[in-house]
């Protein structure tokens, strides 16, 4: 059971990424899914999240976030993107990727940086 992030990496402010999570040993699709964030010297915080224990999915953005990201699932059901737009500086973190298994199960985190 594990999840991969990937997409991170360098770019300039206004800039875009997409950030992807792929679960293996397990059906993402099943899951509530969510992104967390981490700068140096802060803590944690929620970025974006997907619950899905509902007929109808239920999304989560943080207020920093709203209107530039979007969180989606890919057709296969196995993975979820963080489309990332009008990227600030202070979104500059490692991105993690969670599937709300008991306990949630977490990836190893994508280095997002945005600089001029």
């Amino acid at each position: 059971v594990q999840l991969q992030a990937s997409g991170g990496g360098s770019v300039q402010p206004g800039g875009s990424l997409r950030l992807s999570c792929v679960a293996s040993g397990f059906s993402l699709g099943d899951y509530a899914v969510a992104w967390f964030r981490q700068a140096p010297g802060k803590e944690r915080e929620a970025v974006s999240c997907i619950d899905t224990s509902d007929e109808t999915p239920y999304y989560y953005y943080a207020d920093s976030v709203k209107g530039r990201f979007t969180l989606s699932r890919g057709n296969a059901k196995n993975s979820v993107y963080l489309q990332m737009n009008s990227l600030k500086p202070e979104d500059t973190a490692v991105y993690y990727c969670g599937a709300g298994l008991s306990p949630w199960v977490w990836g190893q985190g994508t280095q997002v940086t945005v600089s001029s």
